[in-house]
């Protein structure tokens, strides 16, 4: 590894940490000021924010990775992605904005469930609460272990040094900063992202002589691998039900906490529109920038007979040569910030729980601003060890639950914030038991053995959609069984529909 390429990382990191000192002097000593940034989060923060707490390093790892070994088959997934966080952006974001101020000025999800729905018996926090502090512990863990895993085969450190300073840096940022130093590193991450994702292909695109000439290498390749509807892996042709389930993953955006917590922290409604357009076109941009460096790299590599042992590690085989050293580092300064951005994200979600859905509900209800500060900060670094600790256990099945992860937030709680917001009648019996039945769905879908055929839909389809799909039905039939009685909640329901009529989402 050259000089140039650490005084590269050694800059973003010292960024990463002067942002963070900066949002420890500027923030709200309070527990909004630091779990939600005091809702003034701006449009392009909250866009960038968004994008680059998503995607992590799944972006410019995995989907080159899928785009190599599938072609343009894979470009489902990147479809169904864009479209759900489009209606994530229209459906979700200004109703919720609206509806967790006019609920007790709610600042974390179980939060907002439980003001929405007057639940004085605290259940429906407790289950929402347990759902994401276990799977965003073993979520931050897999991050954790990307960062490890890219010191390792990147610098030549041991995966256990990766680990430490991966972790160390974003707890640092964290720990010190909140919510609102997460947002700034996260823009400032997205804007690392983006231009590392239209440099990559761009480059590669003009050294195979433009785009004729490497899709020209592509066909001479495969032809299957500029096909959409065939796996260029395996030859087959994708029917229905693969299609949708690639594209289901659009379903989870709106269920997953460290994504739409991004909704409740802008300062104002009317740039909802404004984030909306930023997000999307970054997205869109970043997205398919990482696509067509898998497809371009494989050209690349097919040219000029390198050597290439993981296609997962495409984009850091082209970022070393393809680039000047300076370069060079600025790239894999790009893989660390989808990383961290991730990390950072889930580290501030599960605190934010931990804090307000557990020590202030039950242990200290009286805790002073400052005292929920203080174990906001004790919870990410907690939270960060028992991350940690998982990540010297067995790595390989902690990687491989970030997409059942991502089905397990999204059937768990993506009916429920939808039916929160859009259906009057809707329960607090039904709340707990949407969660149930979405996340019970997927782990059995996911873990028990119901069919041997590798044909068949239990082995086929993504577990997200019959989970997403459960949970729905759970929550109206619940519903319908034992309907609303509590004035208070048609009350609270009624003044929140009041407040969206006088704004431009009103008629929407």
């Amino acid at each position: 590894m050259e000089f140039g390429t650490y005084i590269s990382l050694a800059l973003y990191f010292i960024a990463m940490l002067g942002i963070g000192l900066y949002a420890y002097r500027t923030n709200e000593e309070s527990a909004s000021g630091y779990l939600l940034g005091g809702r003034k989060l701006s449009a392009p923060v909250v866009a960038l924010s968004a994008g680059a707490s998503d995607m992590s390093g799944w972006m410019l790892m995995g989907v080159p990775g899928a785009m190599y070994l599938s072609g343009a088959s894979s470009l489902w997934i990147v479809f169904g992605l864009c479209i759900g966080a489009w209606f994530n952006y229209l459906l979700v974001a200004p109703r919720l904005r609206v509806f967790t101020e006019v609920a007790n000025d709610s600042i974390t999800l179980p939060d907002f469930f439980e003001n929405r729905f007057f639940d004085h018996s605290h259940v429906l926090r407790i289950v929402a609460s347990v759902v994401i502090i276990i799977f965003f512990t073993v979520y931050t863990s897999s991050g954790v272990v990307a960062g490890g895993k890219l010191f390792e085969s990147s610098f030549g450190l041991s995966f256990y040094w990766g680990v430490f300073i991966t972790a160390g840096v974003v707890v640092a940022y964290t720990l010190v900063g909140g919510f609102m130093a997460v947002s700034l590193t996260d823009f400032i991450q997205g804007c690392i992202m983006f231009i590392a994702l239209v440099m990559v292909p761009t480059v590669v695109m003009f050294e195979l002589g433009g785009i004729n000439s490497t899709l020209d290498a592509l066909s001479s390749i495969d032809p299957n691998l500029l096909k959409l509807f065939t796996n260029a892996s395996t030859g087959e042709t994708l029917g229905f039900v693969a299609i949708i389930s690639l594209m289901s993953w659009g379903l989870g955006y709106f269920g997953q906490p460290h994504i739409i917590v991004r909704f409740m922290a802008i300062n104002s409604l009317k740039q909802i529109p404004v984030a909306r357009r930023i997000g999307m076109s970054w997205m869109i941009v970043s997205l398919f920038g990482a696509a067509m460096t898998g497809l371009f790299g494989l050209a690349y590599i097919s040219q000029t007979n390198t050597n290439l042992d993981d296609s997962e590690t495409i984009f850091i085989v082209l970022s070393q040569l393809l680039f000047h050293p300076l370069i060079g580092g600025f790239l894999l300064a790009a893989i660390l910030a989808a990383i961290m951005s991730t990390i950072s994200s889930q580290l501030l979600v599960t605190s934010s729980s931990l804090t307000r859905d557990i020590y202030v509900s039950f242990l200290n209800t009286q805790a002073s601003e400052k005292t929920q500060v203080l174990v906001g900060r004790i919870s990410v670094l907690v939270v960060a060890v028992a991350a940690i600790a998982l990540a010297f256990g067995e790595n390989q099945t902690i990687l491989s639950l970030v997409s059942h992860a991502w089905a397990g937030f999204g059937a768990a709680f993506g009916p429920l914030v939808l039916f929160s917001l859009f259906w009057s009648k809707m329960t607090q019996r039904a709340a707990i038991g949407g969660i149930a039945s979405g996340a019970a769905t997927v782990l059995i879908w996911i873990y028990v053995p119901i069919s041997d055929d590798p044909q068949s839909i239990f082995n086929t389809m993504y577990a997200i959609i019959p989970g997403f799909v459960i949970s729905s039905i759970a929550i109206y039939a619940l519903s319908m069984l034992a309907p609303c009685t509590d004035k208070q909640v048609e009350a609270l329901y009624a003044n929140y529909k009041n407040e969206l009529k006088n704004t431009e989402f009103g008629n929407k």
